[in-house]
């Protein structure tokens, strides 16, 4: 696999988008990626972060992944999962991160600058209800109207700061959630459980703002590979499905196809029985 060095944006311009999701750190795993992540300057141009990067969603643990990601040498972008959410504490976390140079997106946008061009990200953690002909409707009981109306605003957010990218002129745009738009990427789950791992709104808001590449996690026995109906590349980044610190996929700014590059083992403490 031919990697990109400092000279591309003279010669085959390209975007080496490096992404993790899952990686349940504890306060514990100080120092536990770092290593792996220090190598991210010489062969990616940022790193993307898909939600559950902490246990039980505690600030002190916000710090420990704080640690991992400060000052890598790439912009760092992320979401936030469920995990990150358990200990009521998203705001304290979201503040720990972004006091490390980390951009937390929830619903939101963020453009950087890569060999020349802009790349967008837009990021939200989405949620769950399943997908096409086997999905939660916003019907019947408060609880369940109040449940698939959280994935619906969630995808609603996702495809406005979709939009934004694109009214940005951006050479590649990502989405990036935790929750999985596609089933696809989910194989290997049990089917009982695919409506609490993901939704077809997502892809929806996806297809219909447009994206070259979709990135999630959350599912830990599914599978990288996926595609929304409207053509765009999925990715579960999840770091049981990738078995690395991280993933890396180069997508050629002149519009050609995503290829996927070697990436770095991790030794990494059994932590993968809850999504």
């Amino acid at each position: 696999m031919n990697l990109l060095g400092p000279e591309r944006a003279g010669r085959q311009a390209a975007v080496r988008v490096a992404a993790v999701g899952d990686i349940h750190l504890g306060e514990d795993c100080a120092g536990l990626l770092r290593p792996a992540f220090e190598t991210l300057p010489d062969c990616a141009d940022l790193l993307l972060l898909a939600g559950d990067l902490t246990r039980h969603g505690y600030a002190a643990e916000a710090q420990v992944v704080a640690g991992e990601v400060a000052s890598l040498g790439v912009p760092v972008v992320a979401v936030l999962g469920n995990h990150d959410h358990h200990a009521d504490e998203p705001d304290e976390v979201t503040r720990v991160l972004r006091d490390a140079g980390v951009q937390v997106l929830e619903g939101e946008s963020t453009v950087l600058p890569v060999a020349g061009h802009k790349v967008g990200v837009a990021g939200t953690k989405g949620f769950c209800g399943g997908f096409v002909g086997r999905s939660a409707g916003e019907f019947g009981e408060p609880e369940m109207k109040a449940f698939v109306r959280t994935t619906r605003r969630s995808a609603e957010r996702l495809a406005r700061a979709l939009a934004e990218l694109a009214g940005h002129g951006c050479a590649v745009r990502i989405a990036l959630t935790h929750f999985s738009p596609v089933p696809d990427t989910l194989a290997g789950e049990p089917l009982e459980i695919y409506p609490f791992l993901g939704s077809y709104l997502l892809a929806e808001a996806i297809d219909a703002q447009g994206a070259d590449l979709a990135v999630h996690g959350h599912a830990h026995l599914g599978t990288e590979h996926g595609m929304t109906a409207g053509g765009v590349r999925v990715r579960n980044v999840a770091q049981p499905v990738i078995d690395h610190a991280f993933a890396l996929y180069r997508l050629p700014l002149d519009g050609h196809r995503e290829t996927t590059a070697p990436t770095t083992p991790v030794t990494a403490p059994a932590r993968y029985g809850t999504r």
